[in-house]
């Protein structure tokens, strides 16, 4: 998986860049997270599996899928947001 550009390490006083380092080390903090919540998921499926499923464990699984999606869908988007305006600062392409 790719990495948000640490945005922050130069942003001096400008304003656009200090609000860029921050979205930046929230869509880390979600990607993170939400990939977190499926690989919870996919342990807590074969878990089940050698276990024994019932309707606890499909809750539990259900619900870090639909948690992993909600918080990891938006992240994905503003981490290709991010990239594309440090490239397009990095190249002068406004």
């Amino acid at each position: 998986m790719t990495s948000v550009p640490e945005a922050g390490s130069d942003t001096g006083s400008d304003p656009v860049l200090v609000k860029r380092a921050k979205v930046a080390r929230l869509v880390n903090l979600g990607v993170r997270t939400g990939g977190g919540l499926f690989a919870l998921a996919a342990v807590l499926f074969f878990l089940a599996l050698i276990v024994g499923f019932s309707s606890a464990w499909t809750t539990v699984i259900g619900f870090c899928l639909i948690a992993g999606s909600v918080i990891l869908a938006p992240a994905m988007v503003f981490m290709y947001a991010v990239k594309a305006a440090d490239r397009a600062d990095r190249e002068g392409t406004w």
